[in-house]
């Protein structure tokens, strides 16, 4: 009797899920590569800092960066968007910070960065964390959303004007808001009544149409232009 696979284990036909570490602290990398292997993940490097580990990333090609933020020579927002204007396939990152990182966050967001988590994250959240960042959706700590949200919210919206949500149709702009507030592809289709399917199409849509990333980033535009305000139901 075999027991399940764990969030980054192989099944069968398929490689376990890839990951660099980025951190200044040895200890810190040794303690997540030491989570990470145990849940079943393949950790193939690790960097002490930003320059590092863009040489690192670069050379590897993981599925997944675990990315400090505070760290010497290269921070971990430029480290970030330096990776995610790699040629493709291009690693996802998920971000590493604390409460008092805020600002750094929202860069991160701008970087590219596809989640997010606190750094005192357990265990099993963080496999979970690495797992959803691997299949190309968005993830974000729950402690972090709402501080997240009325950071983006409180900038004035240069850089995103509404004009952006223009082309957009209204069933597209109702799968936005959706999107915003954090409803899966399988909650928007049965909001809306359609298909997971179609609604994954819509996403899509979205991403060309708006030329972003993924999920986080049709939040962050939702936000940023009022499609979407905080604490709204």
């Amino acid at each position: 009797m075999t027991s399940p696979a764990g969030p980054g284990s192989p099944t069968e036909g398929t490689s376990p899920t890839t990951v660099v570490v980025v951190d200044d602290q040895e200890l810190v990398r040794m303690g997540f590569r030491l989570i990470l292997e145990r849940a079943g993940f393949d950790v193939v490097g690790e960097a002490g800092d930003g320059v590092e580990a863009v040489e690192v990333v670069g050379r590897l090609r993981p599925d997944v960066v675990l990315m400090d933020i505070r760290m010497p020579r290269l921070d971990g927002v430029e480290a970030t968007r330096r990776i995610t204007h790699l040629a493709p396939p291009v690693p996802r990152v998920l971000v590493l910070t604390t409460f008092d990182l805020d600002e750094y966050v929202y860069e991160a967001v701008r970087a590219g960065a596809g989640g997010f988590v606190l750094k005192d994250v357990t265990p099993e959240d963080l496999a979970h964390a690495v797992r959803v960042v691997a299949r190309g959706e968005s993830m974000v700590a729950p402690a972090l959303i709402t501080r997240l949200l009325e950071r983006f919210t409180a900038r004035p919206p240069s850089g995103a004007p509404p004009e952006q949500l223009s082309a957009l149709t209204e069933r597209e702009l109702e799968v936005a808001r959706l999107v915003a507030k954090g409803l899966s592809n399988a909650e928007i289709g049965a909001r809306l009544f359609l298909s997971e399917a179609t609604v994954k199409t819509y996403v899509s849509r979205l991403l060309t149409k708006l030329q972003l990333r993924d999920r986080l980033q049709i939040a962050v535009l939702a936000f940023r232009t009022g499609l979407v305000q905080v604490g709204e139901d």
